[in-house]
């Protein structure tokens, strides 16, 4: 972006933060509660929230809220729903909630800290200095410590990313987010993507009332979900380590990759839509039991590979061409989502660049980062306590993903400090095990874990490569 203002505003900061999404938000919260820095957070939108300012109106979380957002700050009431097919589980946040608590974070607890200065609708152009898209007034921030780059992961999600492929004239293809306002329903609905946008799509569609057989998907490939069952934290960690123990005897016992996802699905912790189908794709997205039935009812499916053309009255393929239908409206859930760019070390010099640590708990991995930076003076220890794990892709990465974590999980159990961080943040799902220890059922599942988690890293690293 051109800068429209030869105006220049010199700043100071102990660090300058580059992204207000998930990452930004809950490092920079982690830092504020240890240290007393002095922090300017810029970000190219209006708001903080990242993604979730542009995210579908019916999205929700995929995990519970209690260990969502920020460290310091609870996302709703921590509470259980009381209703509905999840009844007992932990409530998951929609968009708009996600994106006022977000709001509350910066107003309330970062800003009123008086250690951080927030500058929205800001392109950072480099070397700590930003650029207003709305004034075009330049600003230079003299770093005494360190740039953070907390947007070096960004979500790719359609509202900002069009269509890979080509629409022919009067080809109707909206997002996820237009879907609300329509005015009236089309012949048929043609979601396009099997991933989290693509799922949350069906499923509201079927809610909605729409017959399964007015829905076509388009699924490139399948995908492994993990099982929302097994995700829950709080009062009901005592299941999350029932299945953690599980898939360490899922992957002690593994004799193939093959052999690994089937004890993993036959141990309930992994899920498919397609029972006949063998899943490709891993991207972290779980899915509980009655969401795996609704999308059961949509039969008519395309495995073709990616949409290259859309027509009139036919689909081109990677692998072949299918006919369509007119009156059909395409709704486009193919962007790419999760980022997969390679690992860099988190700590670099004059530079932070936040990154995931642990698979689908991007506040947990910021504020960890935040933590040990404020906890360590060295950066060969800081990178060996947060060592980065990229976002999946491929169903071997959930063995890697796995690997890392509990590697790094190891590493943290031998640091007394991060130890006791770890049992008291609420950002981490398995923060309430120490309570409920005692339990029968508990203990059962440590001895399980305990027997089993040296063979399976051995064998987890075998398979990842």
């Amino acid at each position: 972006m051109s800068e429209r203002s030869t105006s220049t505003t010199s700043l100071q900061a102990d660090y300058l933060v580059v992204g207000c999404g998930a990452l930004g938000m809950a490092f920079a919260d982690e830092l504020v509660t240890q240290t007393d820095a002095d922090i300017v957070m810029v970000d190219r939108r209006h708001a903080p929230g990242g993604h979730w300012l542009e995210a579908y109106p019916f999205v929700r979380l995929h995990q519970p809220s209690r260990y969502y957002g920020v460290n310091s700050m609870p996302l709703g009431g921590e509470a259980r729903q009381q209703t509905g097919p999840e009844a007992g589980w932990y409530e998951r946040a929609g968009a708009a909630e996600i994106c006022g608590y977000y709001d509350r974070v910066m107003r309330e607890r970062l800003i009123e800290s008086g250690q951080v200065r927030f500058f929205p609708q800001c392109d950072h152009v480099g070397n700590g200095r930003f650029v207003s898209r709305l004034s075009g007034e330049a600003f230079e921030v003299s770093i005494r410590k360190r740039l953070v780059d907390a947007a070096y992961l960004p979500h790719a999600i359609p509202a900002e990313h069009p269509p890979r492929f080509e629409l022919a004239p009067g080809v109707d293809c909206i997002t996820p987010g237009e879907l609300a306002g329509l005015a009236e329903h089309p012949d048929r609905y043609v979601v396009v993507g099997a991933g989290k946008t693509g799922i949350d799509t069906c499923l509201w569609l079927l809610e909605n009332g729409v017959d399964p057989e007015a829905i076509r998907w388009i699924k490139p490939r399948e995908a492994w979900l993990l099982n929302r069952a097994y995700a829950q934290p709080g009062e009901l960690v005592g299941e999350l380590m029932e299945g953690v123990a599980r898939q360490m005897e899922s992957a002690a016992a593994a004799s193939s990759a093959e052999d690994l996802f089937e004890r993993l699905e036959g141990s309930e912790q992994i899920r498919r839509v397609d029972s006949g189908v063998r899943p490709t794709m891993h991207k972290g997205a779980t899915i509980s039991e009655w969401e795996v039935e609704q999308l059961r009812q949509i039969e008519n499916i395309d495995r073709l590979g990616r949409v290259r053309r859309i027509e009139r009255d036919r689909i081109v393929f990677d692998q072949g061409e299918a006919p369509t239908a007119a009156g059909s409206l395409y709704i486009h859930c193919a962007a790419p989502g999760l980022p997969t760019k390679p690992p860099l070390p988190v700590f670099d010099g004059d530079r932070i660049t936040v990154q995931a640590i642990r698979l689908g708990l991007p506040g947990f991995a910021a504020a960890t980062i935040g933590f040990v930076e404020a906890n360590r003076d060295d950066d060969a220890e800081k990178n060996r306590l947060c060592p980065p794990n990229p976002y999946p892709d491929t169903d071997l990465d959930w063995a890697r993903c796995t690997l890392t974590a509990m590697n790094a999980d190891y590493g943290w159990t031998q640091e007394p400090d991060i130890a006791a961080w770890l049992g008291s943040t609420r950002l981490n799902a398995m923060s309430g095990l120490a309570a409920h220890a005692g339990e029968p059922e508990v203990q059962q599942s440590l001895q399980r874990f305990v027997e089993n988690v040296r063979p399976a890293l051995g064998k987890l690293a075998e398979l990842s490569g």
